[in-house]
């Protein structure tokens, strides 16, 4: 047997393996046989065909599925051996289709497209500066999230007069453009909560209603063109609800609202415990470093998009763009030539991104031990159980989060996320992190959900 390279530039390259008889003969016999110890055919006894009957029968499909498996261990053991970084896995060479007879005695060559990594060098250092923003809470931030809180400890009231952010409990039912009720039409009895209302002169016809109010809604203004609550509102699908076109008339059975709890010792004791806080003060600066702990997540994910973007565009390097393409059609079948190229770029982008992680890693000798992936699983499983009210401790955490690890996949993902955090945690490390104090409204004016 024989395996050579042919290097067609930096990123291609071309594996030509030649097996002839003598490399093969051995492996096929000896399947041949193993297959007639297994067989069972009318006739014979089992464990007594004869190898030449087995050959004469499955000879072909034993001998290339042989010449399959020793192309694949070939192949792989020639990439380590040469310490080869390939990108995606070798393909067989376009054009290159050969007719052999499969008589046990063809010399066979097959030649393989390999995309080779790039090679590329990146430092870091204390002359590459970033934004390090530290989100405070304002004041609107503040008030709404007191409000919300007292709201949760209120008690619902059912007042004569509807104001701003009460809820309005009533029988809609669809009006025909005439303002006539719409026969067979779409009628439901539902809350519509004021504070949900986007159109503020919608709003405001929903306001000082009473008992028996009748009004004309235009719903699909009220909600801003929000199928999924229309649909819910009036109990059908969404397509039904983005095509909808009418007026509701709202007949108010109730007015409900709920009052916010006052903010009394009673109220502070439910909240943090007997005696923790015990003023109005202290109330607000608890839930102020409630508030900028929560944002602390949201200021690291635009510091992690943000070194993210800064080390792509610190670094340039090319890829095999054309073998990369023809991989991902041949590992996706069901992927079209307009969905590859809408998303390659982001594909290309992304696959950069994790040989920069990969240098990084191997350059400063980074680690990541089990124990790394063990925790970060815990954490994340704590998260999903907290989420929903199942209290849990921590040596049954440990249990679930081993079975976790158990499947290849959950254990692969993990690991993927610890090593983005640790080159993130070196990067931020070795740059310099200048920062800059923002409000959320401002933050999330500036940068919503970008990152």
């Amino acid at each position: 047997m024989n395996i050579s390279q042919e290097k067609i530039d930096n990123l291609n390259a071309v594996v030509k393996i030649n097996i002839n008889p003598e490399d093969y003969q051995p492996r096929v016999e000896k399947a041949i046989k193993e297959h007639a110890k297994k067989a069972k055919i009318p006739g014979f006894r089992p464990g007594m065909v004869p190898s030449s009957h087995i050959k004469r029968m499955y000879g072909k499909s034993i001998l290339v599925d042989e010449i399959n498996n020793m192309l694949s261990d070939t192949l792989n053991k020639y990439l380590e051996d040469e310490k080869l970084e390939v990108l995606g896995q070798p393909l067989p060479k376009r054009g290159d289709e050969r007719e052999y007879n499969w008589d046990f005695a063809d010399n066979f060559e097959f030649n393989y497209e390999v995309g080779l990594a790039p090679e590329f060098g990146i430092d870091f250092s204390s002359k590459d500066k970033l934004t390090q923003y530290v989100i405070k809470a304002d004041e609107a931030t503040l008030a709404e999230r007191i409000k919300n809180i007292r709201r949760g400890y209120g008690k619902m009231t059912n007042p004569d007069v509807s104001a701003d952010g009460d809820v309005l409990y009533g029988e809609l039912v669809q009006l025909s453009p005439d303002g006539s009720v719409f026969e067979d039409g779409i009628s439901n009895t539902a809350s519509v909560r004021l504070d949900q209302v986007k159109d503020e002169t919608v709003k405001a016809s929903l306001i000082g209603l009473k008992k028996g109010d009748e009004v004309t809604l235009d719903i699909q203004k009220a909600f801003d063109k929000d199928a999924a609550k229309v649909a819910g509102l009036l109990k059908i699908d969404e397509e039904t609800a983005a095509d909808l076109k009418s007026d509701f008339r709202l007949t108010v059975k109730n007015v409900n609202r709920l009052e916010e709890g006052d903010l009394n010792q009673e109220f502070f004791d439910k909240l943090f415990g007997e005696g923790v806080v015990t003023t109005e003060e202290e109330f607000r600066a608890k839930i102020t470093e409630e508030i900028e702990t929560m944002m602390q997540q949201d200021a690291e994910r635009k510091l992690q998009g943000d070194i993210y973007q800064y080390g792509l565009g610190k670094v340039s390097f090319e890829l095999p763009d054309e073998f990369l393409k023809r991989w991902l059609q041949a590992t996706n079948e069901k992927l079209t030539p307009e969905e590859l190229a809408g998303g390659y770029n982001d594909f290309a982008q992304n696959l950069k991104w994790t040989l920069i992680e990969n240098k990084i890693i191997k350059d400063n000798e980074l680690e990541i031990k089990y124990e790394d992936v063990f925790q970060l699983a815990k954490a994340r499983l704590g998260q999903q159980f907290t989420m929903y009210g199942q209290p849990i401790d921590e040596e049954q955490l440990g249990q679930y989060a081993v079975q976790y690890l158990q499947n290849k996949e959950n254990a692969n993902k993990i690991f993927e996320d610890v090593k983005a955090l640790r080159v993130f945690d070196y990067i931020k490390s070795v740059v310099t992190l200048e920062p800059k104090e923002i409000s959320y409204t401002d933050f999330t004016s500036e940068f919503g959900n970008k990152n």
